[in-house]
């Protein structure tokens, strides 16, 4: 997808199957969703609920938890 979206720009139909399935590609590929944001031009809301409503199993933030700390010896 070389060219970015107009913002606020309704997508639908055949045009929306085809960037759901453009994104879901990318993003089964490794791609986050803040890319795959930026490079389409639309907000990080818009890509996460195109995935989602694609079936899309969107990946855990990684990172650093919250859970308890181990044990320490």
């Amino acid at each position: 997808m070389a060219e970015t979206l107009k913002k606020g720009s309704r997508v639908t139909g055949a045009a929306r199957d085809k960037l759901a399935a453009d994104l879901k590609k990318k993003y089964d590929s490794g791609a986050s969703i803040r890319a795959l944001a930026d490079e389409t031009g639309r907000s990080y809301g818009f890509v996460h609920r195109m995935l989602s409503e694609s079936g899309v199993v969107l990946r855990g933030r990684g990172g650093a938890t919250r859970g308890k700390k181990a044990a320490s010896l």
